[in-house]
């Protein structure tokens, strides 16, 4: 599949024996992947009820998360093109406003996105930038961090109204690794989601990939070899990332749990995000 690829990413592997090789998607494909997502909610926001209630984000509506997607996009974009080092206030950020109109705010979406790519290429991919996790991070790291703020927030919004999600397997797969990255940040951002002893593996059924998650100091590391876990998920890709979005529950019929459920129950309970 043109755009995965395979890959050691930093950071996730204190406390292995070994280097274990993970799969995620490449920066040109992820960079292709943020525009069709934030397309394709742009699309969603045109053709829908702007004040449908969305569910999964309590006290929103379809333009709430519009605003939210579209003025962040906007907001990041001007981060990255500051090079700031610190938080950018958000009031100061050009067009952050969705406008009224619900077709000239579909299209205000669509063009944050651009933003955020033409912000990145012009400033440079490797510029260390504020992010929200403590440290500085390279330009490009927005890049799949706003993909999957979309990816998320457009599954949203096909639950509110009432579609099924679709999303193509590497994309949600590589937001399950996304997320498990951001996790293993760890306090103060994330609980530490596993007693000592426990483990976890999320088991994709439509792609090759696998996500095995153990416990390492006060946070987690995870690798893309199978283990034998306390417990197992099974499932398509789009299902297991929507289950560690907490979007869908444990008892989603597509998914497949082996081993103690209760070790699952507190690793949802301990990684909202």
């Amino acid at each position: 599949m043109r755009g995965w690829r395979r890959s050691a990413p930093d950071g996730r592997r204190r406390g292995w024996a070994t280097v274990e090789i993970v799969a995620s998607l490449d920066p040109e494909a992820a960079r292709a992947a943020l525009l069709t997502e934030t397309d394709l909610l742009a699309d969603l926001y045109r053709d829908s009820d702007p004040t449908t209630p969305v569910p999964t984000c309590p006290g929103w509506t379809l333009a709430g998360l519009v605003t939210h997607v579209g003025g962040a996009h906007r907001w990041t974009a001007t981060l990255v093109t500051l090079r700031s080092t610190e938080k950018v206030d958000y009031v100061t950020v050009p067009e952050v406003r969705r406008p009224r109109d619900q077709q000239a705010a579909a299209e205000w979406l669509r063009d944050s996105a651009r933003q955020i790519i033409t912000a990145v290429g012009a400033t440079g991919s490797d510029v260390p930038v504020w992010t929200p996790f403590g440290v500085l991070r390279p330009a490009e790291w927005w890049i799949r961090r706003r993909l999957h703020e979309a990816t998320g927030h457009r599954a949203d919004a096909l639950l509110a109204l009432g579609r099924e999600v679709a999303m193509a397997p590497a994309v949600a797969a590589d937001g399950l690794s996304e997320l498990l990255d951001l996790i293993a940040t760890g306090p103060p951002w994330f609980a530490t989601p596993l007693e000592d002893g426990n483990t976890l593996t999320l088991a994709a059924t439509d792609i090759d990939a696998i996500w095995s998650v153990a416990r390492n100091g006060d946070t987690v590391a995870w690798t893309g070899t199978p283990v034998t876990a306390t417990v197992t998920v099974s499932g398509a890709a789009v299902d297991l990332y929507l289950l560690a979005l907490r979007r869908i529950s444990a008892g989603y019929a597509r998914l497949a749990i082996s081993g103690d459920p209760k070790v699952l129950d507190t690793w949802l309970d301990r990684t909202g995000f």
